[in-house]
């Protein structure tokens, strides 16, 4: 009777551990959900036809031959602009859209890039800054914005000049009068800000 009670037992314990694995194996806490980065493709003509360029990043020069009259846009939001650099008029899409002539009025587009919060995407890398700092100035390896890298040039090419206005800004939003030193760092096809040594006076 003792072992007839304690297999029961027993038998009960194994359904209960088995409809808690099931229960634990189907629940997707929100930290495995995948994300996806913005992604768009633009077409030629109205429709989504004739040539096609997808684009995975931002593109402050399309230099394309031709027009954009659609875009399918699988993820994101994405702002298109008539001039290059992001600059003159720009409008926002953020689904397909099969005639850009009724957005855009007209308007030539020349640059276009991602924008917004993309259900958790950063375009922008995690940093893992590094600081040492004295009394008269602070050295940074990964200089941050929001927790993310801060981009060596926010309009144009990454040049030196670019880089130091960058560093410059970034030094004084953080109580600092500018920075003495700077350097460039690619990662993932972008540049950002590295090892920039902020200081009190005398830069």
């Amino acid at each position: 009777m003792k072992s007839a009670c304690r297999l029961s037992m027993l038998a009960a314990v194994a359904v209960s551990v088995g409809a808690g694995s099931l229960a634990s194996l189907n629940a997707q806490p929100p930290a495995d959900k995948m994300y996806r980065p913005p992604e768009a493709t633009i077409y030629r003509d109205a429709g989504y036809r004739g040539p096609a360029v997808f684009i995975g990043e931002a593109k402050p020069n399309l230099g394309l031959a031709w027009p954009v009259n659609s875009v399918r846009v699988a993820s994101g939001r994405w702002e298109l602009c008539e001039r290059t650099r992001y600059r003159g008029n720009c409008r926002t899409i953020d689904r397909d859209t099969p005639m850009l002539n009724n957005i855009l009025r007209g308007l030539t587009i020349q640059s276009i890039r991602p924008v917004g919060d993309d259900g958790g995407w950063n375009p922008h890398p995690p940093a893992n800054d590094q600081s040492v700092r004295g009394n008269f100035a602070e050295f940074h390896t990964q200089p941050s914005a929001g927790n993310s890298r801060v981009p060596a040039c926010t309009s144009g090419s990454a040049t030196a000049n670019c880089a130091a206005r960058s560093a410059d800004t970034w030094c004084r939003s953080i109580g600092w009068n500018g920075s003495a030193r700077e350097h460039m760092e690619t990662v993932g096809g972008r540049i950002y800000l590295a090892d920039v040594l902020c200081v009190r006076s005398g830069y």
